[in-house]
């Protein structure tokens, strides 16, 4: 399976120049955990960053900078971690597990941001999973019963 089948398509975005406290507007209203900072190139909407709540609270607001002072290019994550959308998901696991990162964005063959894929992602494939599992044990029972009638 691939990173662009269970990622997903709807990625709150901003730019570099955003002000902190917008970007933290944005989390609150789409109700999400980070924004993908992104620049334009032609028609693409490239990630050259991401920022999480938690980089705020850690790099920010526990350190008492100013809020008003900070912009989005500021703290966001410079070496920025991206799958493409055809890598394998159990490849890009492997990836956010060395590196440490719970959420990147995925790209197109271009760099285009296509979506974001987090670590809830991973958990809800593999929850789905072991659903289909544990319904064969208990498709397998049925059929003993049926056949035993």
């Amino acid at each position: 399976m691939t990173v662009g089948k269970i990622c997903n398509r709807e990625v709150v975005i901003t730019t570099p120049e955003a002000t902190l406290i917008a970007v933290a507007k944005l989390m609150r209203e789409y109700h999400v955990g980070d924004v993908v900072v992104v620049t334009e190139r032609g028609a693409e909407k490239v990630p050259v960053g991401i920022i999480t709540d938690r980089d705020i609270v850690l790099a920010i607001v526990a350190s008492e900078v100013n809020l008003d002072a900070v912009v989005a290019g500021d703290i966001m994550s410079h070496e920025l971690l991206t799958a493409r959308e055809q890598d394998s998901i159990w490849d890009i696991l492997q990836r956010m597990r060395s590196h440490g990162v719970r959420r990147l964005p995925v790209v197109n063959e271009r760099g285009g941001l296509e979506g974001i894929l987090s670590v809830n992602d991973f958990l809800e494939l593999i929850s789905e999973e072991l659903l289909a599992l544990a319904q064969v044990a208990r498709r397998q029972q049925q059929r003993e019963e049926e056949i035993r009638e």
